[in-house]
C-alpha cells in the first residue's frame, strides 16, 4: 500500500528532528539530513515474539528487493539497513499523479519501459500505481518495495501491470487512453515476453469484470 503524505508536525529524537513526510498502514517515512527513513511501525495486537521476527524479515526482504532492482532501473538508494529502518538517499521530486497531466510522452515511454525491466528480471512490484513514481529530469524512479516479490510468473506480471492500468483509469481519467497506449507499447517493446503477458493482462480483466457483477 503506498505511503499518504502527512502534515503532522515534526517528530524529536535524542539526537535529531525527524520530519514525517508519509505514513502508512506498516510503515512511516521520514526526511533527516537529507535522507529518507523508512520504519516499520510495532504492531500492539501482534505479540512481540511474532511481530519482531516478521518485521524485521519484512525490512530485509524490503531491502533486497530494493538491492536487486536498483541494478535494473532508477530507485533510492540504500544507505544502511537495520532490523525495522532502511535508510536511503532522498529524491527531491514530484510523484507522478502530482504531474500527470503534463508529463512528456518520453515519460511515459519511461514508465513503461521500467516495468519491462522489472518483469524481464522476474521482479513483481506489488503495488505499481502513479504514487510510487518519482519524476526527476525526465528519468522516473520507483519507490515502495514493501511487497515487492521475485516471480516468474505470467499471472504475477500481469496482476502487477492491471494495478498500474487501474491506478491510470481511476486517478487520471482524463489522460487514461494517452498515457495507457504509450506505457502498454513500451512495456512490449522492452520486455521479449510483454505481449504474453498483455494477452493474460486480458484475461485478468475478464475475470475481474465477471466478479464485480456477481457480487
Amino acid at each position: 500500500m503506498a505511503l499518504k503524505k502527512s502534515n503532522k508536525p515534526l517528530e524529536k529524537s535524542t539526537d535529531y528532528t525527524l520530519e514525517l513526510i508519509a505514513q502508512g498502514a506498516e510503515s512511516k517515512l521520514y526526511l533527516v539530513d537529507g535522507k529518507i527513513i523508512k520504519h516499520r511501525l510495532k504492531k500492539s495486537y501482534r505479540i512481540k515474539e511474532i511481530d519482531e521476527p516478521l518485521r524485521k524479515h519484512r525490512t530485509k526482504s524490503e531491502a533486497s528487493m530494493l538491492r536487486r532492482a536498483s541494478n535494473l532501473i532508477n530507485v533510492p538508494k540504500i544507505i544502511s539497513v537495520t532490523d525495522d529502518k532502511i535508510t536511503m538517499e532522498y529524491i527531491d521530486a514530484p510523484v507522478l499523479r502530482d504531474i500527470m497531466s503534463i508529463v512528456s510522452s518520453e515519460v511515459l515511454s519511461k514508465v513503461g519501459k521500467t516495468v519491462a525491466k522489472l518483469h524481464e528480471n522476474n521482479l513483481i512490484h506489488g503495488d505499481l500505481t502513479t504514487s510510487n513514481m518519482l519524476v526527476k529530469d525526465n528519468r522516473v524512479f520507483l519507490i515502495d518495495f514493501g511487497l515487492a516479490e521475485v516471480k516468474d510468473s505470467f499471472e504475477a506480471k500481469a496482476v502487477d501491470l492491471h494495478l498500474l492500468k487501474q491506478a491510470i483509469e481511476s486517478k487520471h481519467y482524463n489522460e487514461y487512453t494517452h498515457a495507457w497506449s504509450l506505457i502498454k507499447a513500451s512495456y512490449e517493446k522492452n520486455y521479449s515476453k510483454g505481449a504474453l503477458v498483455i494477452d493474460r493482462l486480458k484475461l485478468v480483466e475478464t475475470r475481474g469484470r465477471y466478479k464485480s457483477k456477481s457480487l
